[in-house]
């Protein structure tokens, strides 16, 4: 066994070298520089180091031997020269993770790197030393290299610390499955040694077995085989659960949203996992046994990429799944982004192991050609790999809600993060009737089009009536038997399509063909508003946000862009200027409002209102969408499309609507109506402002509006409460919000009160209820997790990642009723 341990040092030695000099092959001079010198800029710290801050900084990493060239560099570049006894040791190890050192390296791959400690840092050293992770990050990126530092304590995966979902850190949804993918990948740059690959695989010394890994650890120091002070030790992989495997699934769906390609893979592997559950033998243990029986050479050197995708492709051949086999070979191959159509003259290892795999796949030139093609795809080919990535993705998402129902599982993830991945989700996948999917592949450089042409089609044709959009100039052969691109019943969401999917840029030329012959020049100005108004790229969603009730933030009115009543006014002969009740006629010079807003969920979503009644029914509907602690949106803009007294309708429909939201923010706490009477189109209609939404009715008389507002019994009223016996407290009512489940707690002497606002503020009241919130929270989430009711659709593309949100009430040092977030 003796020899056993030192052949293992050896061994793990040889594949560090071999994996960091393969990490360096084809990678950016900038890339080479930032790698190369990490090691020496934790080891040393020194004001002309990156990263310096003050003296006391945790540096020095054990066992670190300066390489001569390092030497130089640190003096040639900073004027820093080492002194023999200039570090201590306070850091264990640096090890990359990731697809760094793999095949699936490639020049666009993320740097990410474990700063590993052992218990040996107080709480303000451990800050200062992510203080000094966070300068060296800002240095490298100055160099073009995306570099993402961890520190990590070894006792993490043991004693099951989690951070809060935040960036990058995955909080509860990912456990030992994490470490599992740290020790599959990590590659050791500086440091100790991983002392999980030096316990036996088969916990067995010298024919002596040990029931669990921490025995055979202290057996090895007994033995005095290993020395514990060369080693570093995060753990065994035996609490690999099967509860985890969901919230792992879900972090992988919530990183396809800027990495599809390489989230494709992980969840597959995930699926391939618990397909063989409970026996749980990851990639990991291969790995270790391999190395343990000095068998390094396999799957080219035990590369971690090609070991997964080799684990997935026996999966999916085994339950016969050829479709999806297909699909992950383009996403590896894509991931590992070699290009080999295109000539290149460097020798490559990444290149050589690719050609033999398409050869071995029977790929054709043309399928590769494509591939390599894909930096130029338009909007056709990135929607169509959008769509069957998505689908992959949803079916091994169903698959392991399968495996959950089957195994009878609780979801281990915390409802925080929970709410915040699912959101998340639910912003970026989710198919709904007014929102504007965005295709978010991170695949093609450039989706503009040359040319557009918006068609529409009236009622009376073969064809679904509303807009289609050709990138194809309006000519009959060119258009006849081409395929469009997208398909709206409504103009605006068609435009804005185009426009939030990169489609339109500042030279696209447009065309239009209307069968109603309707002015179509104002489109044109539509879309120069829409440009100058809407921002495409804005910061992402923060996980506070996400955790929060949604909120509208840029929104735009759009009036009479598809249909203008004021074009055939005859107005010499007009008295009244009231554009809601114009003239003798009393008509309505609003026919069309579309309401245009992006949520602070980074949602797009666009609401067609038409007829008479259509200010009516978009107040009604944005207001509803309004909770009373809501910012303004800010600005809101109103475009207004009107042949005839455009500014004039612009004028009081921003007036009207300030009043309206006015209204709706500032509605009295205490259950009062307050009621907005107007004349529209020669008839009367009322606004009710009420509680928990607005609603508008039309009354023939007096007597009957008085008799409603008296009684508070409009018909359609939102607030119907099931128990009458209480008021609903008046404090839910600042964050009451349409389109969302949400639970109120509220202690009691026997227990807890629960308030349940549906998606429609309809409420329902429990009282004294018995149990844990604590419970009533997970059971709540578990049930909407697993529940086939999510899946909206028939098909397993489409997701309701919309999950409830929970609330506690609480009273302060006055008595007064306050409500917070329930994390």
């Amino acid at each position: 066994m003796l020899y056993n341990i030192s052949n293992i040092k050896k061994e793990l030695k040889d594949l560090a070298n071999l994996k960091y000099e393969r990490a360096l092959i084809g990678m950016s001079a900038e890339f080479q520089y930032v790698f190369s010198l990490l090691p020496a800029i934790f080891h040393f710290h020194d004001p002309k180091i990156p990263g310096y801050i003050n003296e006391d900084t945790p540096h020095g990493i054990a066992y670190y031997h300066l390489p001569h060239e390092i030497e130089k560099q640190l003096k040639n570049d900073f004027g820093f020269i080492p002194t023999a006894n200039a570090a201590k040791s306070e850091i264990s190890a640096l090890y990359s993770m990731g697809s760094t050192c793999s095949i699936g390296q490639s020049v666009q791959s993320d740097l990410d790197i474990w700063i590993c400690i052992e218990n040996n840092l107080s709480e303000s050293r451990k800050q200062t030393l992510l203080q000094k992770c966070r300068l060296v990050e800002q240095w490298a990126e100055k160099q073009q290299v995306k570099l993402t530092l961890f520190v990590v304590n070894a006792d993490r995966f043991v004693n099951k610390h989690h951070e809060c979902l935040m960036g990058e850190n995955c909080g509860s949804a990912q456990h030992i499955l994490l470490l599992e993918e740290f020790y599959r990948t990590a590659n050791l740059l500086a440091g100790k040694y991983l002392l999980w690959f030096a316990v036996p695989y088969n916990l067995t010394i010298n024919n002596v077995s040990h029931p669990t890994y921490e025995q055979c650890v202290n057996a090895l120091v007994e033995l005095k085989l290993v020395n514990r002070e060369e080693w570093i030790d995060f753990g065994p992989l035996t609490g690999l659960s099967a509860e985890e495997y969901f919230g792992a699934c879900l972090w992988q769906l919530y990183k396809s949203i800027d990495s599809p390609f390489k989230a494709v893979l992980k969840t597959l592997l995930l699926e391939a996992y618990s397909w063989s559950y409970p026996e749980n033998r990851p990639i990991a243990y291969e790995m270790r046994e391999c190395i343990q029986k000095s068998e390094t050479k396999k799957n080219i050197y035990l590369d971690s990429y090609y070991m997964l995708l080799d684990r997935i492709t026996k999966y999916l051949i085994e339950i016969k799944d050829l479709e999806r086999l297909e699909l992950i070979r383009n996403c590896f191959y894509l991931k590992v982004n070699e290009k080999l159509s295109q000539p290149n003259k460097a020798a490559s290892w990444r290149r050589d192991v690719l050609n033999n795999l398409v050869k071995k796949w029977n790929w054709s030139e043309q399928r590769i050609t494509k591939l390599d093609a894909s930096n130029t795809w338009k909007i056709q080919s990135v929607r169509e790999m959008h769509e069957i990535l998505l689908h992959t993705m949803m079916t091994g998402y169903r698959n392991l809600l399968n495996f959950g129902r089957r195994n009878n599982l609780d979801s281990l993830i915390s409802p925080q993060d929970l709410a915040i991945l699912t959101r998340k989700l639910y912003a970026s996948f989710e198919v709904l009737p007014g929102k504007i999917t965005t295709l978010k592949l991170n695949i093609s450089n450039d989706l503009q089009e040359e040319v557009l042409t918006f068609i529409h089609v009236k009622e009376d044709r073969i064809n679904r009536a509303g807009w289609y959009v050709y990138n194809q100039k309006p000519v009959l052969e060119s258009i006849l038997g081409h395929q469009y691109l997208e398909y709206s019943k409504y103009l605006v969401k068609l435009i804005s399509w185009c426009y939030f999917n990169g489609l339109i840029s500042d030279t696209t030329e447009f065309y239009y063909h209307d069968a109603d012959d309707r002015d179509n020049s104002k489109i044109n100005r539509f879309i120069s508003d829409l440009k100058e108004y809407f921002p495409i790229i804005v910061p992402a969603a923060t996980e506070e946000q996400l955790y929060g009730p949604c909120e509208i933030r840029h929104l735009a009115i759009i009036l009479n862009l598809e249909n203008d009543p004021s074009s055939n006014l005859e107005l010499e002969y007009e008295i009244s200027k009231n554009v809601l009740n114009y003239g003798k006629k009393e008509l309505s010079l609003v026919g069309s409002i579309d309401l245009l807003y992006r949520n602070s969920w980074n949602e797009i979503r666009v609401l067609h209102f038409s007829g008479s009644l259509c200010v009516l029914e978009a107040i009604k509907t944005l207001l509803n969408r309004m909770h009373k602690d809501a910012d303004l949106p800010n600005p809101i803009e109103i475009f207004c499309y009107s042949k005839y007294l455009s500014i004039e309708i612009k004028q009081q429909i921003k007036k009207l609507m300030d009043e309206c939201i006015e209204l709706r923010l500032t509605t009295t706490q205490n259950n009062f109506t307050q009621v907005k009477p107007l004349r529209i189109d020669g008839s009367s209609w009322y606004l009710f402002f009420e509680r928990l939404g607005v609603s508008f009715h039309q009354f023939e008389n007096a007597v009957d509006f008085y008799g409603a507002v008296s009684n508070n019994k409009v018909q359609g009223r939102p607030l119907n409460i099931l128990d009458e016996t209480d008021e609903l407290p008046k404090e839910i009512d600042s964050v009451a919000y349409e389109g969302i489940i949400q639970f109120f707690f509220e202690d009691t002497n026997s227990g807890f009160d629960l308030y349940i606002l549906n998606e429609h503020n309809q409420v329902e009241i429990y009282r004294n209820c018995n149990g844990t919130k604590e419970n009533m929270v997970k059971d709540i989430n578990d049930f909407y997790v697993l529940s086939d009711d999510r899946f909206t659709f028939t098909t397993s593309s489409s997701v309701n990642f919309n999950l409830p949100q929970f609330y506690q009430i609480t009273y302060n040092d006055v008595g007064k009723r306050e409500i917070f977030l329930l994390n």
